[in-house]
């Protein structure tokens, strides 16, 4: 293995030197730094980045803390976030936390101790104190979902959404709405609000029983489905309000042969390939995946460079629109 002194033996200089070219020092000349850096590039030299975590500095890493990389909003952000890093010199490590609030602390256990320089995160609903308490040492950013104590945060106007979505099927004549969704975090509690807002806005009360609220999950969102089509009368149309929900909901009505939308109208959550071929093409909302995780990543880079506190009185709060875009799979109830 190439080590500093086999640098240093080649140019005839001192290892503490070579040390103070690689670490770009200014009191080392340029051309020294070049010399030093032709050479080591020449003989294969790697930093040894653990070592300089040791000695109390930071790594190139940046850690993602995230529930999942089985929803495509996940797995989108990741990647535009790993872009948006290595750009900027950094790389990305992935901690998957399954929303366990034990599997997250210690994932953040291992991503302090490893030094990582920034920290973006999805938290559970109910973090353990030391979860919090670690992520305070460390410049960060919250995604999607808020915990407000916590700091910066970057996410979407869920209320609003999912108000219109279910504004437009009233709009069309649709009363009797199955809804699909959580009260756990954060934005499922916004996302239920936006639902219970749209049928105020109209003079109309919830019927409780359509609505099915439980773990943001494929399984549960086939489940709740087949819940709902088995009521009578049953709901006219029905509104999934995540990306695994919706996607459960739409392989049960399908493998159930309901047809769309003359027998039951669907919107859906999150917007990929399988959402425009899906039937008659779902009517769903696009998240702003790239305006947001573009944003949050380049917000936290500005955090590491500045220095600014990563717990701030005036916490920085981003909020990006998702848009309905609107297919086959609604339609007015046939009764209308």
């Amino acid at each position: 293995m190439i080590t500093l002194k086999h640098i240093a033996e080649r140019l005839d200089c001192s290892v503490s030197t070579v040390g103070r070219a690689l670490a770009d020092h200014p009191r080392i000349g340029r051309e020294t730094k070049e010399r030093v850096r032709a050479t080591a590039e020449e003989l294969g030299y790697v930093v040894n980045r653990a070592a300089r975590v040791m000695r109390g500095g930071s790594s190139h890493l940046i850690g993602l803390l995230v529930p999942d990389i089985q929803s495509t909003f996940y797995s989108m952000v990741a990647q535009m976030l790993s872009n948006c890093f290595e750009r900027e010199g950094f790389h990305l490590a992935l901690s998957l936390t399954s929303d366990n609030r034990d599997i997250e602390k210690q994932q953040m256990r291992e991503l302090v101790s490893a030094r990582v320089a920034g920290i973006v995160t999805v938290l559970s609903a109910a973090p353990r104190r030391e979860t919090l308490t670690l992520l305070r040492m460390v410049p960060h950013v919250q995604l999607l979902r808020q915990i407000p104590a916590v700091g910066d945060w970057f996410g979407m106007d869920e209320e609003r959404a999912i108000c219109e979505a279910t504004t437009y099927l009233l709009e069309l004549g649709h009363r009797q709405i199955g809804y699909v969704g959580d009260r756990i975090f954060s934005t499922g509690k916004s996302r239920y609000d936006g639902f219970c807002r749209a049928y105020s806005d109209f003079n109309l009360k919830v019927d409780k029983t359509l609505v099915e609220l439980g773990p943001p999950n494929f399984q549960f969102g086939a489940e709740s489905v087949a819940r709902l089509i088995a009521k009578r009368p049953r709901p006219t149309a029905i509104i999934t309000t995540s990306v695994q929900i919706t996607l459960g909901a739409a392989e049960h009505v399908m493998a159930m042969k309901i047809e769309v939308p003359r027998s039951l109208s669907m919107i859906g959550y999150g917007d990929g390939p399988w959402q425009q071929w899906w039937g008659p093409g779902l009517t769903t909302l696009r998240l702003p995946v790239e305006e947001l995780a573009t944003g949050c990543g380049l917000w936290l880079l500005h955090s590491m460079r500045t220095g600014r506190p990563t717990m701030s009185k005036n916490p920085h709060i981003a909020i990006s629109p998702s848009v309905l875009v609107k297919r086959g799979s609604t339609a007015p109830p046939e009764f209308c």
